[in-house]
């Protein structure tokens, strides 16, 4: 099979080391790929949202498959561009993408099909949002509607940081995507991400791990893209696995398939879990990042069957996917300032050492420079991951990794696993 990936970061790093394992796969491309991914496939410099070019490139290397990682390509509408050519795709259409690429249409979705989440209203006038604000009590959550990078949710602990956040948000904090806002109930709880694939009509469970999204130790800081995550997490029991299917999974693809867009691709869950019932605090319309780099090291299966299979429909030819035992780790390697304003440029020494058999260093934001150094080139720069028969193995080996990286212009949260340890 020839294949085509779709991304530049951590995420698609890990997705390309699993591919490659594959013995179907002949060749596998990469646009626009990073540093790090240099010797699993060939690199081609086509930005993430060129659709034109990048349907092109699958033509010219005849792709059997093309794998979609970052949801600003979703948004674009390369799934549907690469069905005009017939080129089978991993990620949802366009429409079916606004899982992810529109909060107020998820809320709404959700409404309509009695699938359990946060109350909300959504607004496009600053004023009356922040009139809303009065009728619920702190904290408040305010989320921009459209895509921000994984940044566009605030928590704000009073109504006057709550007005300041509405502000900027209308203000052009996110750009086009905080033109709407949603303002939600708060829940309470533990979080956790589910991850499931689907053909349009079959949802196979692919996973679930728990993610680490402020910046700083002790769950503090700035909300982020993920500083870390760690898998199995014991917060997801076989019961909540089956609630989720039911009351949730379930829902959406019906729903979506009566709504005449069929969802195809990854199909992950964000919840919010109180006294083992979960609510749906997001969907994403893709693996998690840096969720995704846990998943691949514990993934036995060869992953390329499903991807394909839920791209042409066939999931209910497959068996369910095997999984070691074993648990995995992320740590997130970020640049200084992160996520507000990740100082850039730096460069980082021993990133690229042998750490042993159970360490993967996944690039998320590197560049390489003319001399061959690496430096650093976006806020999560570096992914941290390590395999261990316990929780505490595979965090003592990913830290110990992380420690001999010399990098004094990043940073890391030394926390990850803490709610399993």
């Amino acid at each position: 099979m020839n294949i085509l990936l779709i991304g530049s970061g951590g995420r698609e790093h890990a997705l390309a080391w699993k591919i490659r394992r594959s013995p179907l796969v002949k060749r596998l491309a990469i646009a626009p790929g990073n540093p790090g991914m240099s010797d699993l496939g060939d690199i081609h410099d086509i930005k993430v949202t060129d659709v034109k070019n990048l349907v092109g490139l699958a033509l010219s290397i005849q792709a059997d498959l093309v794998v979609v990682g970052p949801e600003s390509t979703l948004a674009e509408g390369i799934a549907d561009a690469l069905a005009r050519v017939n080129i089978p795709c991993f990620g949802p259409s366009q429409k079916a993408a606004q899982l992810e690429s529109s909060k107020a249409f998820t809320k709404d979705f959700c409404k309509r099909h009695n699938i359990p989440t946060a109350d909300y209203e959504t607004f496009t006038d600053e004023w009356e949002a922040k009139a809303f604000l009065k009728s619920y009590q702190p904290p408040y959550i305010i989320k921009a509607d459209g895509l921000a990078a994984g940044k566009g949710v605030a928590i704000s602990p009073d109504l006057q940081d709550a007005y300041a956040e509405v502000e900027a948000m209308f203000g052009g904090r996110y750009g086009a995507a905080s033109k709407t806002v949603v303002i939600e109930e708060f829940m309470t709880g533990e979080e956790a991400s589910i991850f499931a694939i689907a053909d349009g009509e079959t949802a196979m469970l692919f996973g679930y791990a728990q993610d680490h999204k402020r910046a700083f130790d002790g769950d503090t800081g700035p909300n982020t893209g993920g500083m870390g995550t760690y898998s199995p997490a014991p917060i997801v029991t076989p019961e909540l696995l089956e609630i989720t299917k039911s009351d949730i999974l379930g829902p959406t693809m019906r729903g979506m398939k009566a709504e005449g867009v069929p969802y195809k691709g990854v199909l992950y869950a964000g919840l919010m879990v109180e006294d083992g019932n979960p609510r749906l605090v997001e969907y994403n319309a893709r693996f998690g990042d840096p969720e995704c780099q846990v998943l691949m090291l514990r993934l036995k299966s060869d992953i390329v069957p499903y991807l394909l299979a839920a791209a042409t429909g066939r999931l209910r030819d497959l068996p369910e996917p095997e999984w070691h035992s074993d648990a995995a780790v992320c740590v997130v390697f970020a640049a200084q300032g992160y996520p507000d304003s990740p100082l850039g440029g730096s460069i980082i020494r021993g990133a690229e050492q042998d750490f042993g058999p159970e360490v993967s260093v996944f690039h998320a934001g590197t560049k390489r420079l003319d001399d061959g150094r690496l430096a650093a080139n976006g806020g999560r720069v570096l992914n941290v991951c390590a395999r261990g028969k316990t929780l505490q193995e595979a965090r003592d080996a990913a830290y110990a990794a992380i420690n001999k990286i010399d990098w004094p212009m990043g940073f890391f949260r030394t926390d990850i696993g803490w709610r399993a340890l």
